[in-house]
């Protein structure tokens, strides 16, 4: 289990949860932000400091934004593990699921 950042952070990257994250295991994409699933420890720091409310633990995700959980995994997927975000900077990717959104969020 871990944590996943949903709809409300397209196009927002506010990144309040990166600066509060102890294990370095968000990453960012080309229009939202993504928790690595085996770097993640569930300490849950990210979730309070969200200001767009984005973030929920894997279970907790509402119907609604079920598909992020997917995409979160997604991003991932030919990533592997790089060890901690900062190292890697921002990924010019995001997954097919939320390219294919409409624009949305505050810019």
């Amino acid at each position: 289990m871990t944590y996943i950042i949903a709809e409300p952070c397209v196009d927002v990257l506010d990144k309040a949860c990166i600066e509060e994250c102890p294990v370095d295991c968000i990453y960012e994409g080309n229009r939202m932000l993504y928790i690595h699933p085996d770097e993640c420890v569930d300490c849950g720091a990210c979730e309070p400091v969200c200001p767009v409310e984005a973030i929920f633990y894997e279970d907790d995700v509402p119907e609604q934004w079920k598909d992020y959980t997917n995409a979160n995994y997604e991003f991932f997927e030919d990533l592997g593990s790089p060890g901690g975000a900062a190292k890697k900077g921002k990924i010019d990717k995001d997954t097919p699921f939320i390219v294919a959104l409409p624009p949305m969020g505050e810019h």
